[in-house]
């Protein structure tokens, strides 16, 4: 049998395309995977990884301690570094050949790259840039129920709809769209990177995962790029979503930026390896560059400290780090939507606050 797209009754399994850079899995991956084993247990589905590369077969075992029944590498010294004419022809090589049912693909400068050339070639479609995925339609409406603004008691459902559920922002992050592919296999996104949880790795599961070899063939005549030299860039980016702690900063910096930015940065430094981020309006003002902006438009964070000063609490800035482990606010203004969402509230002046828990913070260090 060939393949065919609309012959959705074919495919099967979830699978997740694994990033390795240098030999190295990345965080994403993880995520991936811990999201994918959710879905596969709703849709009581294997969950396949899939790790493209040279001389990586050593690295694929872990993938199964997040949670993956089974591991397909390809190896090839042309994987090595990655290529969108390599990947995309291997990559919908083992698709065609195996018929998986959904796919999940980081959405990083790679997956960026690989999943739409991918879609196309499989006649498929593909959704960008997810932040949430659902199969089971109850746990949809539940997270509709949280999640959204819909009044759902004149709204019904297709409850038997077993559709991959792809919800995604748009417009700038002022709407939610949740996108399905009901026609055509596999449903493919792609996933941002920190916003899926990773779960707690299992040596257990890992040593159970199955890692299976694919026979890799690449004619020369196929490729269309060839990596020369890796010259990595030396700019200086911040890591919101590896960081334990985050202050982020708000339109409420305005009358001193400069200050602001700096009391941010002194705050977190007196918490220890700390980074500062900020909401949107601060990044659009060009106050801080963009790999700073945290929300549903820049990245979606997870830290164990979210310190907003002077921040209101958009929805679209709370989408990004409503998940924290603990929140602190400051910020004048008492109703300030994000005090909904804070552990502990600080109703009052950042630039005369700030200096008093870095003074306490101290204290407490030295005591």
């Amino acid at each position: 049998m060939g393949f065919n797209s609309s012959d959705i009754n074919a495919f099967r399994d979830i699978w997740v395309f694994c990033e390795q850079r240098e030999g190295k899995l990345v965080n994403t991956d993880f995520e991936l995977i811990s999201e994918g084993r959710k879905l596969a247990d709703e849709r009581g589905s294997k969950l396949v990884a899939v790790l493209l590369g040279h001389e990586v077969k050593e690295i694929a075992q872990e993938l199964g301690g997040y949670g993956a029944d089974k591991v397909i590498v390809c190896d090839h010294p042309e994987l090595k570094f990655y290529t969108t004419d390599a990947y995309a022809k291997v990559f919908c090589d083992v698709v065609m050949e195996e018929k998986p049912e959904v796919i999940l693909i980081g959405a990083t400068n790679i997956g960026r790259d690989l999943g739409p050339r991918c879609a196309a070639r499989l006649h498929t479609g593909l959704t960008a840039d997810c932040t949430h995925l659902d199969i089971d339609m109850n746990k949809y409406v539940d997270f509709l129920s949280t999640s959204s603004t819909l009044d759902l008691s004149n709204m019904s459902f297709p409850m038997e709809d077993t559709n991959l559920k792809m919800t995604r922002p748009a417009f700038g992050g002022h709407l939610m769209a949740t996108i399905i592919c009901p026609r055509f296999r596999p449903c493919m996104s792609t996933v941002r990177p920190g916003v899926m949880k990773k779960a707690e790795f299992s040596q257990e599961k890992a040593d159970a995962c199955q890692v299976v070899m694919h026979h890799v063939e690449i004619a020369e005549d196929e490729l269309k790029t060839k990596v020369i030299n890796i010259v990595k860039e030396t700019k200086k980016m911040v890591d919101l979503i590896g960081a334990d702690i985050i202050v982020s900063v708000g339109r409420g910096i305005s009358k001193d930026v400069e200050g602001g930015i700096q009391l941010a940065e002194k705050l977190a430094d007196a918490f220890g390896n700390g980074v500062v981020g900020g909401s949107r309006a601060v990044i659009d003002s060009g106050w801080l560059p963009a790999d700073h902006q945290v929300g549903q438009t820049g990245k979606t964070v997870h830290p164990k400290v979210y310190v907003a000063l002077g921040i209101s609490g958009a929805i679209q800035h709370k989408a990004g780090m409503q998940d924290s482990e603990l929140i602190i606010a400051v910020n004048k203004d008492e109703t300030a939507p994000i005090f909904d969402c804070a552990d502990y509230g600080i109703t009052g002046d950042l630039f005369k606050v700030v200096p008093l828990m870095i003074e306490a913070i101290k204290e407490t260090q030295n005591a």
